[in-house]
């Protein structure tokens, strides 16, 4: 056997035995890191530097390569190694970055009557208790479910009130909360009784207006509509006329208005989310930009956890309503702008004085031409009156917004 043969063979072998050892080594690997066992920028990786690997073993061992030739694979291998590193450690470094994510508050802290439950109890016998057969159905949203935990502890008679019962018809408890975007549908479709969330969308009164049916708005309390950046922007203070260039598109650097050389990061939120319509009434008439995928939150299902976080870049510019941003997902690291000279406070949201101060609500719904539940319950009418009483207003004002008076 001649010596072109035989590294003919080896070459094989080696080719057989790397393939054989190295393929399902990348494949497991890989399918490991697809069910979250290694983070998402790891697993991108593990092809790569696989492969890469599998070739460099295969074109050194071979036989067919001189001196020269292995050093050129080996500086290609360093290569490959260093980028794949400095992908990781990128991904390592964005890790690192605080984040918003109303998926990881834990609502649960707040639901009724549980043990150390954080939704606020009244100091004194409430003027108002039902019993078991006169329970309204209760949804809303993410931020303001603390607000209607501390409405049930008060009225509602001691018991369990999960926010999610997986033994139900449709899987939600009596006291429960789907967000902003599903308890609207739920109280359209008469899943339940009365949600508490901001106004509706222009897409919100289309959906209750196709299904014939109208929606009845009791103002509740005040909150603010407020923007946020991380702590170690010099931006203070931003006018509503630059609030609305920057999310046009028209202001793209933070130096346009008062800050640094740096183009502006704006997050969205997902369609009919109370925060993205709360960012749609500020804009008016004018068109919002289309944000980049990575740049538009979505609250709810299963998106990759890279993508629906609100991250806290230096160059980040991200809006919610005060309650959440200070109470429920506190972030030292955060700094809330004044808009128009005026910040967002109690005293000037409940005065008007800031200039995106709005009501919240308690919302039912009834057929187009038929009156309002609360004309036709006298449940329901009895527990909206005792959310305006002074009690329902202390609940509203201990649990950290502002009250209507």
């Amino acid at each position: 056997m001649d010596s072109k043969m035989k590294k003919r063979i080896h070459a094989a072998g080696v080719i057989m035995v790397t393939l054989l050892l190295g393929v399902p080594a990348v494949f497991f690997a890989y399918l490991f890191g697809m069910f979250g066992m290694f983070p998402l920028y790891v697993t991108k990786t593990i092809p790569v530097f696989g492969g890469a690997v599998m070739v460099s073993l295969i074109l050194v061992f071979s036989g067919y390569l001189g001196k020269t030739g292995k050093k050129r694979v080996g500086l290609c291998f360093l290569a490959v190694l260093i980028g794949c590193g400095a992908f990781i450690g990128a991904g390592m470094h964005r890790e690192s970055i605080s984040q918003i994510d109303d998926r990881d508050f834990m609502l649960y802290q707040y639901e009724p009557f549980a043990d150390n439950t954080k939704a606020v109890y009244l100091d004194e016998e409430s003027t108002l208790s039902f019993k078991e057969d006169q329970l309204i159905r209760l949804d809303g949203a993410t931020a303001l479910y603390p607000v209607y935990a501390g409405f049930v502890q008060s009225v509602y008679p001691e018991g369990e009130y999960r926010m999610y019962d997986g033994y139900s018809d449709d899987g939600f408890g009596l006291v429960t909360c789907s967000n902003t975007v599903y308890a609207y549908e739920r109280l359209i479709n008469g899943d339940t009784d009365i949600i508490f969330v901001a106004g509706p969308s222009e897409a919100q009164k289309k959906m209750a207006e196709d299904a014939g049916m109208q929606l009845h708005m009791t103002p509740i309390g005040r909150e603010a509509f407020v923007f946020f950046v991380n702590k170690l922007n010099p931006v203070d203070d931003l006018t509503i006329e630059e609030v609305q260039g920057i999310y046009s598109g028209a202001i793209t650097n933070w130096k346009k208005v008062g800050g640094k050389n740096q183009n502006i990061r704006a997050f969205q939120r997902d369609e009919n989310s109370g925060s993205q319509t709360g960012l749609q009434k500020l804009m008016g008439d004018i068109e919002i930009m289309e944000p980049k995928k990575e740049d538009r939150i979505e609250g709810m299902g299963g998106i990759i956890r890279e993508v629906a976080a609100y991250r806290n870049y230096k160059n980040a510019l991200g809006f919610s309503y005060r309650y959440y941003a200070t109470q429920m997902d506190t972030d030292e690291s955060l700094k809330l702008l004044a808009l128009n000279g005026v910040e967002p406070t109690k005293e000037t949201i409940r005065d008007g004085s800031y200039p995106v101060s709005s009501n919240f609500y308690a919302i039912t719904a009834s057929p187009v031409g038929e009156p309002a539940p609360q004309e036709t319950n006298d449940n329901i009418k009895e527990f909206l009156d005792w959310i305006l009483s002074e009690q329902g207003q202390k609940i509203i004002e201990e649990t950290g917004y502002v009250s209507l008076y």
